[in-house]
């Protein structure tokens, strides 16, 4: 007969629960004060589902060991929930790393862009790659992330920039979530730059007369499932009013808006956002004050990047000044050819450091914020009965190390959980 539980994780120096009232995110002061129990112990179904949580000897009391088909004895250990990455562009051919010495030299963003660089350099590599050349990447990717804590992670297309490419980026980030343990949320990224060529009034028309409506009719058909609409809402690439017109068209087919905004210039993409009732907008190195008070009235997240303000020199996004208005501050690490670094643990790090954001803020912006910028908060982002069973276990007797280390956090993260399956054990140095 087998067993109506998969696995015990007990006797943990500490289990960081991050939020116990089934808040859907955590700001100021909640971000701050996360839930920490001394010496517990999480309880894991045969559905992958958390059944309980609490303190060890309580934990023990109610559920013998042999009723799991696993049990992990983490004394002197801590257990957080799986971390979640609101942000990455995992899709892609043709590395970049040519232009890292570019930006070395001084040249920016936009002047790369400009120089044939940038989007539509990997854009071309990635029109040209097949599908399994695509998957065999990704998965790769993928992998590693979840090697250093990641359990749920937004993966976007955008750079095909015509129908078939977008599509098969997408159906490549499909086949991944069917055959990777890995949570993923899907994003349309058509909108990520303007093709070579067209102008942005009929890149605009190309996605709404073209793109879209196929995309509703794959979704529809059950085909292809995507989660959320992006736009890069930037000077030189989509203005404001494009920028409205395509996100609203996903919002009417049920997409989550969660897109790129006042990145490199202030568009008051925040308050356009704010109006449209967006989930997320990322990026925010150049939001107005305006733009601040609006997301924080409108409970759209705010997804920091601090890979790619440190990577392309530059300012910080003002994530002190978003915390104390209220808004709710999520992390990602914007994984991608330009800014190339898959590790949330670093991403906290640097925010810590250079955003200026206290460990627990972190902590909550990579977990329950970060789902929450997915829509994802009931069901991920915090140990608590009824979430999956996505967790990590660290090598250590306090959770802070996993932020206050600066790399090597294989050797920290002992293990990595998602929905009660052991998928990497960094005792055997392998994937299972």
């Amino acid at each position: 007969m087998s067993s109506n539980y998969r696995l015990l994780v007990e006797n943990a120096k500490q289990v960081v629960l991050i939020c116990n009232s089934g808040e859907k995110f955590l700001t100021k002061h909640g971000m701050q004060n996360l839930c920490v129990i001394e010496n517990g112990s999480v309880v894991i179904g045969s559905d992958g589902l958390i059944k309980a949580v609490g303190p060890a000897e309580i934990i023990r009391a109610q559920y013998p060991h042999s009723w799991f088909d696993k049990v992990i004895d983490a004394t002197g250990m801590c257990v957080l929930p799986g971390l979640v990455d609101a942000h990455t562009h995992p899709v892609w051919a043709g590395d970049r790393v040519h232009e890292f010495a570019m930006k070395l030299a001084g040249a920016t963003y936009m002047d790369v862009h400009r120089a044939g660089g940038g989007i539509h350099f990997t854009v071309d590599h990635t029109r040209a790659a097949s599908p399994s050349e695509l998957l065999g990447s990704l998965s790769s990717r993928l992998l590693r992330m979840q090697r250093v804590g990641t359990t749920l992670v937004e993966c976007k297309s955008g750079y095909g920039l015509e129908l078939q490419t977008e599509l098969k980026m997408l159906e490549v980030i499909e086949e991944a979530r069917r055959t990777l343990p890995i949570n993923i949320s899907s994003t349309y990224c058509g909108a990520h730059a303007v093709p070579k060529g067209k102008t942005v009034a009929e890149a605009t028309k190309d996605i709404l007369q073209v793109q879209l409506p196929t995309l509703k009719e794959q979704m529809s058909a059950g085909t292809l499932r995507v989660d959320n609409i992006d736009v890069f809402c930037e000077q030189g690439v989509f203005d404001l009013s494009s920028t409205r017109s395509i996100l609203q068209a996903g919002k009417d087919m049920g997409l989550n808006i969660n897109f790129h905004g006042d990145e490199l210039h202030p568009m008051n993409s925040a308050q356009l956002g704010a109006e449209l009732g967006a989930l997320a907008i990322s990026h925010l190195e150049e939001v107005t004050d305006e733009g601040i008070a609006a997301m924080a009235t409108a409970r759209t997240a705010a997804v920091l990047l601090p890979t790619t303000a440190y990577i392309l020199r530059l300012p910080q996004p003002r994530a002190r000044d978003m915390l104390e208005a209220g808004v709710i501050v999520a992390l990602g690490s914007d994984f991608n050819p330009n800014a190339y670094c898959c590790s949330m643990p670093i991403v906290m790090h640097l925010a810590c450091v250079n955003m200026r954001m206290s460990m627990p803020e972190a902590l909550a912006a990579a977990t329950i914020n970060a789902a929450y910028a997915l829509r994802c908060s009931h069901t991920h982002g915090s140990l608590e009965v009824d979430k999956h069973g996505d967790l990590l276990v660290l090598d250590t007797t306090r959770w802070e190390h996993l932020i206050y280390q600066l790399g090597g956090h294989q050797e920290l993260i002992r293990y990595v959980v998602i929905k009660g399956n052991v998928v990497v054990d960094n005792d055997k140095t392998m994937d299972l």
